[in-house]
């Protein structure tokens, strides 16, 4: 905690402050919410968030130790982050545990939606669940290029391993390339 005060870190620390960086700048991308739709709101950054960050999960989840440990390390930094812009919006002390609450129980039971989806590669399951969440219940049609991109950044993501994730930092779809279907030659259109 002292370190801190004085602007030391651990090289822990900075490796975590550092994938939460590269997570945030992932979801601020601005076609995500000119070119997928994504609603530029505090809830639609949110919700932008949230789905970057289930995306790391689900690879640090799948990956052997210490990456648990870095992903619990990884949702600590950013329910933290939350807290603190919380605060800064100007919700009261006695308010933000009870929203923090809520943006626990919706970051996942969300991360248990898109989990499911991705597994079962249901991609109107998932275009339903994004369309529910993200885009603010939009109808799944028109979450289906956020379907594409979310399938094609989990796929990207599946190719790391921890040193390449935290190293590098995690590697998300190109929108242009996800939001458009590929021809049967696989290029595309």
């Amino acid at each position: 905690m002292i370190g801190r005060l004085f602007g030391r870190t651990s090289p822990r620390e900075r490796m975590i402050r550092d994938l939460h960086v590269r997570i945030n700048a992932a979801a601020r991308v601005p076609a995500l919410y000119t070119a997928l739709g994504v609603p530029d709101t505090v809830e639609g950054r949110f919700e932008c968030l949230s789905l970057h960050v289930i995306l790391v999960l689900r690879r640090l989840n799948r990956l052997p130790e210490p990456a648990a440990d870095v992903a619990q390390d990884l949702i600590n930094a950013i329910f933290l982050q939350l807290d603190s812009s919380l605060r800064e919006s100007g919700i009261g002390d006695f308010g933000v545990p009870k929203r923090m609450k809520k943006l626990g129980a919706a970051f996942y039971g969300r991360a248990a939606g898109y989990d499911a989806a991705l597994d079962a590669g249901d991609g109107d399951a998932l275009a339903g669940a994004l369309a529910r969440n993200v885009l603010g219940g939009a109808a799944p049609a028109d979450a289906a290029d956020l379907a594409r991109y979310v399938t094609a950044s989990d796929r990207l993501l599946a190719s790391l391993d921890l040193d390449a994730l935290v190293d590098a930092g995690p590697r998300f779809a190109a929108i242009e390339s996800a939001a458009q279907p590929a021809n049967q030659s696989g290029v595309s259109r």
